[in-house]
């Protein structure tokens, strides 16, 4: 070669359109016939769709066979990447856990939701057992404690409310007043009528201090509080005595008013009744109604009985 001029002796002074240059002729080049314009060219080039069928280009990739077309349509040259060995699968994957390939679903709501409503139902609950237990303690804590046996208030019955003791006793215990024990001058007798005592005996002689009637009560279901209802029958006017149960004296007297408003010396008219709240113990116990100093006691006693509770 000679200086300015080192012909084509490598790729890029190959030229394909060298032979329209002078310089070009004068390097040898000439029209293409295979390959570019200069002699020995590192390429050669073909006619388009020169290719024979069924050539594969072996410089890249695997071979891959050739395509035979459906009957009257020329063999495709192309074939899809999952046709080739190993190529991309052509159905789409469904997706983990989806039944049918579909749209995988959300969290379970409804189940969700039935377990917090469980839990609020257990917290709900465990707090009302709480409060139960707790106000059970505190009953026992602050309940009333054993009744003492003692008189607490005398009541005033109207004088309508004049029924006899077998309608309210509720199965208690009942005297009448012949079988009271008696004490202090007083007696027995059934000349006035209108006593309800079996017989019509009533205790007289009660105007006395020092009279008494006594009553020992048996098969007192159990201790607490109960309403002692008095029959009794007064002059026209008011009396009052003294009642002890079990030996304490109440500081409320058995008030025996005229509720009958019977006139003034009539004591026929004049029987009505009276009742006192007591405290009294399962068994046996002992009710004294008494004319002490102090009470006024013209008055005719009939009957004794026992309501459960404190009437109102």
């Amino acid at each position: 070669m000679t200086p300015g001029n080192n012909g084509a002796s490598t790729p890029e002074d190959d030229d394909p359109f060298g032979y329209l240059y002078a310089d070009g002729q004068a390097n040898g080049a000439q029209p293409p016939s295979g390959g570019y314009g200069y002699p020995n060219s590192v390429s050669r080039v073909r006619t388009v769709g020169d290719r024979p069928r069924g050539q594969q280009h072996a410089a890249y990739g695997p071979a891959i066979p050739p395509q035979q077309g459906a009957p009257g349509r020329p063999s495709a040259h192309y074939a899809a990447p999952e046709t080739y060995p190993g190529g991309a699968p052509t159905t789409q994957q469904p997706m983990p856990g989806t039944p049918g390939g579909g749209r995988g679903r959300g969290p379970n709501t409804k189940g969700l939701l039935i377990g917090a409503l469980a839990v609020v139902a257990a917290v709900v609950i465990g707090i009302g057992v709480a409060m139960l237990n707790s106000e059970g303690e505190d009953d026992k804590a602050g309940g009333d404690p054993t009744p003492t046996p003692t008189v607490t208030s005398s009541g005033e019955p109207t004088p309508s409310d004049s029924g006899s003791p077998a309608a309210e006793e509720d199965e208690l215990p009942a005297i009448d007043a012949k079988t009271l024990l008696l004490g202090g001058g007083a007696r027995t007798a059934s000349d006035i009528k209108g006593a309800r005592a079996d017989g019509g005996f009533y205790v007289t002689g009660f105007n006395t201090v020092g009279a008494s009637v006594t009553w020992n009560v048996n098969g007192i279901p159990e201790s607490g509080k109960y309403t002692l209802y008095v029959g009794y029958g007064v002059p026209g006017k008011d009396a009052n005595a003294t009642l002890t149960v079990n030996g304490t004296a109440a500081s409320t007297p058995v008030d025996m008013k005229n509720w009958a408003n019977a006139p003034e010396g009539d004591y026929e008219k004049g029987w009505t009744k009276t009742y006192n709240y007591v405290q009294l113990n399962k068994g046996t116990n002992t009710i004294k109604i008494s004319c002490e100093q102090g009470n006024q006691c013209d008055a005719n006693l009939d009957q004794l009985w026992l309501v459960k509770g404190w009437v109102q």
